[in-house]
C-alpha cells in the first residue's frame, strides 16, 4: 500500500472515531440535561419506554409541548387567596380528613387550570407537570392514590394525612413557579 492510501485511511479513521467520542459526549450531556430537569420521572420514563433512547425522545416531545402551552405567572393577589384556601382544607382535615383531600385535590385542579395547563386527561396531565415539575410530580402521583383509596373510604387517617403533605408540594411548587412560557414569552 502507498503512503497515501495509508494516510487517508488513517484521516478517516480519525474522524470516524472522532465522530463517535463527539456523539457518545452530546449523548451523556443529553441525558444528564434530561435526568436534571425531570428529576425521578426520567427514570419512570425510562421504564415505561423499555430503553433510553425511546424515553428520551418521550420526555424532549413533552419539552416542545410544554414550550408551546401558555402556562402564567399568577398575579400576587391570585397566589394569596389560593393560599388561603389552601390554609381553609388544611384546617377541614381536622374534623373531615378525607373531604379535606378531595377539596385539595380540586384546589391543586383548579391551581394548574389557572396557571394554563390544559385538562386533557390524567396522563397527559402528568407529562405536561413532569416539565416544569418532575420532583414534585412523584408526590402529586401519591396523593391521587391515596385520593383513590380514600373515595371508596378505604384510606386510613395517616394515609390521608400523607396525602395532603404530597399536595402541598405540588401545590407549593404550582404556587411558587412563576415563569411564563409558550408563543407569548416576554
Amino acid at each position: 500500500m502507498s503512503t497515501g492510501i495509508v494516510a487517508v485511511i488513517a484521516v478517516i479513521a480519525v474522524v470516524v472515531v472522532g465522530g463517535f467520542v463527539a456523539g457518545m459526549a452530546v449523548n451523556r450531556r443529553r441525558r444528564a440535561r434530561l435526568r436534571d430537569r425531570f428529576g425521578p420521572e426520567y427514570e419512570r420514563a425510562v421504564e415505561a419506554a423499555g430503553n433510553r433512547r425511546s424515553a428520551e425522545r418521550e420526555l424532549e416531545d413533552r419539552e416542545r409541548r410544554f414550550a408551546d402551552l401558555e402556562i402564567k405567572p399568577l398575579p400576587g393577589e391570585v397566589r394569596e387567596q389560593y393560599a388561603r384556601r389552601w390554609a381553609r382544607i388544611q384546617e377541614e382535615f381536622v374534623d373531615r380528613p378525607e373531604a379535606a383531600v378531595h377539596d385539595a385535590d380540586e384546589l391543586v385542579a383548579a391551581l394548574m387550570r389557572d396557571r394554563g395547563y390544559p385538562d386533557e386527561g390524567y396522563e397527559q396531565r402528568l407529562r405536561d407537570l413532569s416539565v416544569r415539575h418532575g420532583r414534585a410530580l412523584e408526590q402529586y402521583r401519591a396523593a391521587l392514590e391515596v385520593h383513590a383509596v380514600s373515595t371508596c373510604d378505604a384510606a386510613t387517617t395517616e394515609q390521608l394525612r400523607g396525602a395532603m403533605m404530597r399536595y402541598r408540594t405540588l401545590f407549593d411548587d404550582l404556587l411558587a413557579d412563576g415563569g411564563p412560557t409558550g408563543a407569548r414569552r416576554s
